[in-house]
């Protein structure tokens, strides 16, 4: 079949303040999480920002920013994602008052954008919370960051609402399962967090979300607000009953944070969870109101699929940061995750069916080590394996939609080089351009277009057309 994409689909790419900025103590910003993760979730945060922490420069998008978005505007971008970083607005997190120079950058952004015709999708919180509230109220444990995050949502909204449509409120707000300091500000370190700490902390985010939710539609009722979910399949590894439970069960960890938001309250599957882990939410008739404020659409990444199995000796995937057992069906990327085109139709067939509310594809895409090469006297980097990647995935989102799925867009990630979250390496490159820049911080920061750069161009101006099986 021709892939047929609908009319004004919102194609893309996908960014985090953090990963890419850099700037990190330029004009008032106060320190994030991030400033003292040098290697992102595989080694402890250090005392205070040091010279290794590639995202203190990042790829200098603060300095660049108009260039970049001419690159983006050059592909023929429909949207761009970006999130704001909160420390740069409230550098403390807990002040009463913004950072006006913050806000003036992203004022900057946004002129740039609509300069060039494209939408802004924009992350209110991603894995950036400031320092200070992770180390005097230990990030999301604690109830009063409820208020701070309303206040600095309220702060963007009043301030870009009436240029910005589309808002997600947590990046990834599953993640803190498995990452609770990226994803949670929470310092207290992950094999020493209670359970009750842990599900208090997120109970505390989907209240969060949940009221500025309320918060945009009262401000704005043409604002569309999303949450954002890691999809990850999870396939039985053989058809044992034993193994198709044990799947769904894993399944079930990451479909609650999608049900409350889409649903408004807890599901069933999920207060067994809390009873058997012995955990008694401190939940008010407040927060149970609150939390009836349901999203507009749901966005998610999608980067792999896992298998799931009851065999108590069950191997772990290298890179599956979130657990699973590998599929023996499947070829990994160089990092260790499984390539699973098929899985990113199965899971939009799966999240449409279960919620009925429009999806966003927010990020995708394969890291990969690139080199940069001369061709015809042009540095560039041939990255036919990217291309193929993104290829094969965008086919299936195309036969998705013709499943009957109500997509909205989608955005690669990383459509520049940035700075791995996960590892915190730049050689993990899943750009269009690359930024000459590597592990070791040498580099001059210059751009250079991909192969990969031109193809997407083209997918861009055909709508999907140019896809093939």
């Amino acid at each position: 079949m021709t892939t047929t994409f609908p009319e004004g689909f919102l194609w893309g790419g996908a960014t985090a303040a953090n990963q890419f900025e850099g700037a990190y103590d330029q004009d008032g910003k106060g320190l994030s999480i991030q400033d003292i993760m040098p290697k992102g979730i595989v080694a402890p945060p250090t005392e205070e920002p040091t010279e290794d922490n590639l995202k203190l420069v990042g790829i200098d998008f603060y300095n660049r920013y108009a260039e970049d978005i001419a690159l983006f505007a050059e592909m023929g971008f429909k949207t761009f994602r970006f999130s704001i970083g909160w420390s740069r607005i409230f550098p403390n997190g807990d002040d009463e008052t913004p950072n006006e120079e913050g806000l003036a950058f992203y004022d900057r952004v946004l002129d740039e954008l609509e300069k060039h015709g494209i939408e802004p999708l924009v992350t209110i919180s991603h894995y950036e919370t400031p320092l200070n509230l992770a180390r005097e109220y230990d990030g999301w444990t604690d109830r009063r960051l409820i208020d701070f995050y309303e206040r600095y949502a309220k702060t963007l909204f009043e301030r870009y609402g009436k240029r910005v449509k589309y808002w997600l409120t947590f990046n990834e707000i599953n993640a803190i399962m498995h990452a609770p300091l990226m994803a949670g500000g929470i310092l207290t370190p992950k094999e020493q967090l209670s359970k009750q700490d842990l599900y208090q902390a997120i109970h505390h985010e989907l209240v969060a979300s949940a009221r500025v939710t309320r918060l945009a539609h009262e401000l704005n009722p043409d604002l569309q607000v999303g949450c954002m979910l890691i999809a990850m399949p999870t396939y039985p590894l053989t058809p044992d009953p034993q193994d198709v439970l044990a799947a769904k069960d894993a399944e079930h960890v990451n479909y609650a944070f999608g049900d409350v938001h889409c649903r408004g309250c807890y599901p069933g599957y999920f207060l067994r969870t809390l009873r058997e882990n012995g955990v008694e939410l401190e939940i008010t008739d407040q927060d149970r109101e609150d939390l009836k404020n349901t999203v507009d659409f749901v966005s998610f990444s999608y980067y792999v699929s896992v298998c799931e199995s009851a065999a108590p000796d069950k191997a772990k995937g290298e890179g599956n940061i979130m657990g699973g057992v590998p599929n023996p069906t499947l070829k990994a990327s160089e990092w260790g995750w499984q390539i699973d085109p098929v899985g990113l139709r199965i899971v939009l067939n799966d999240y449409w069916d279960r919620w009925q509310k429009p999806l966003f594809i927010v990020e995708n895409g394969l890291g990969a080590k690139d080199q940069l090469v001369e061709v015809d006297g042009v540095k560039t980097v041939v990255d036919d394996y990217r291309i193929d990647y993104l290829n094969q995935h965008l086919y299936q989102v195309g036969e998705a939609i013709a499943d009957g799925v109500n997509l909205l867009g989608y955005t690669t990630w990383g459509c520049i080089d940035l700075v791995s979250a996960s590892t915190a390496q730049l050689s993990k490159r899943y750009g269009f351009i690359y930024v000459d820049r590597n592990d070791d911080g040498t580099g001059t920061l210059e751009r250079y277009k991909k192969k990969s750069f031109d193809w997407y161009k083209h997918v861009i101006a055909t709508n999907g057309g140019s896809l093939t099986a």
